[in-house]
């Protein structure tokens, strides 16, 4: 849905229903959003790159050229600057408002960090330079980007003289983990068109048609055209985790799928999905999802017939 400029001239507000808390520093601002009534097309814009993302509640987005969709917690947006939000906020009450935090970062820290990945994280030769992120992308935190914002936050509000040294550095992991989810994300949504030109992209596709195999590194790396040893940092540093991990990630997504059938035995799926035992089914299962792969399964189905 392409939103029309009426969308945006034709609100109303009628009361004010959002605190502001900001902290400034050199390369970066942090804003926490506190939302405590039910609002419609409240509208928001930043004069710098924007990362966005959700605590508590929840938000529907309108963005322009793009269809609305729903933020929740655990979720993050990247936003270019001056790029226009219009948000709505359908569960937010006084008692338990929507929180969202909104981090604006300068374009010369990303660009200086781009810089930096260039000369030290080596890529694929078929994937180019590290450059500027693919605005617009909203993602499901990982666990490393979840505890580097949660540091942040303590960080910005911490009343502390090297604050803004311990801020920096914290910013440059943030922008690499970005960049790399962002590959990731490429990669894995759009493996079947890129995999004739990109290498990560074809192995990304074979380990997905795979999945039941026994998958070893050395396969991968010789599909690659690379020494096992180098496969595995650049597959690492393009989309930041292990080869081993990322396979374990796509059997786990298959496992959850296979698991919201009630007929199926854990046996069936842990051996349709590659695992060896069930053991160590269990414990990669518990370890992404939280619960095991039992409860994950009378919980899918309990929720079906709900």
């Amino acid at each position: 849905m392409e939103l029309s400029p009426s969308f945006f001239q034709n609100r109303t507000l009628q009361q004010l229903v959002e605190n502001q808390t900001s902290y400034t520093l050199n390369h970066a601002a942090m804003h926490v959003f506190e939302t405590h009534e039910q609002a419609e097309k409240v509208l928001l814009q930043f004069d710098q790159p924007v990362l966005a993302s959700m605590l508590e509640g929840k938000k529907v987005m309108h963005l322009r050229d793009h269809n609305s969709f729903n933020f929740l917690p655990g979720e993050s947006l990247i936003l270019p600057s001056d790029e226009l939000m219009c948000i709505d906020f359908p569960e937010a009450q006084r008692n338990d408002p929507t929180r969202c935090l909104a981090m604006a970062i300068s374009e010369e820290k990303i660009s200086d960090v781009i810089t930096t990945m260039n000369e030290k994280l080596v890529r694929s030769d078929d994937s180019g330079e590290w450059n500027m992120i693919d605005y617009n992308f909203h993602f499901t935190n990982d666990e490393g980007i979840y505890q580097i914002l949660r540091r942040l936050l303590f960080l910005f509000t911490e009343n502390h003289p090297n604050k803004d040294l311990f801020v920096n550095n914290m910013l440059q992991e943030l922008i690499v983990r970005i960049l790399q989810t962002n590959t990731k994300k490429i990669y894995s949504d759009n493996a079947l068109q890129l995999q004739n030109t990109h290498r990560l992209a074809f192995v990304v596709q074979y380990i997905r048609e795979n999945l039941h195999q026994n998958i070893t590194i050395e396969d991968l790396s010789k599909k690659a055209y690379m020494s096992e040893s180098h496969f595995h940092r650049v597959f690492k540093n393009e989309l930041g985790l292990s080869p081993i991990d990322f396979i374990n990630e796509e059997r786990i997504k298959l496992a959850s799928s296979l698991l919201k059938d009630p007929s199926k035995k854990i046996k069936e799926v842990y051996v349709a999905c590659g695992f060896e035992s069930r053991s160590y089914f269990n414990r990669v299962f518990k370890r992404k999802k939280k619960v095991s792969p039992g409860a994950y399964q009378s919980n899918a189905n309990t929720n079906t017939l709900l």
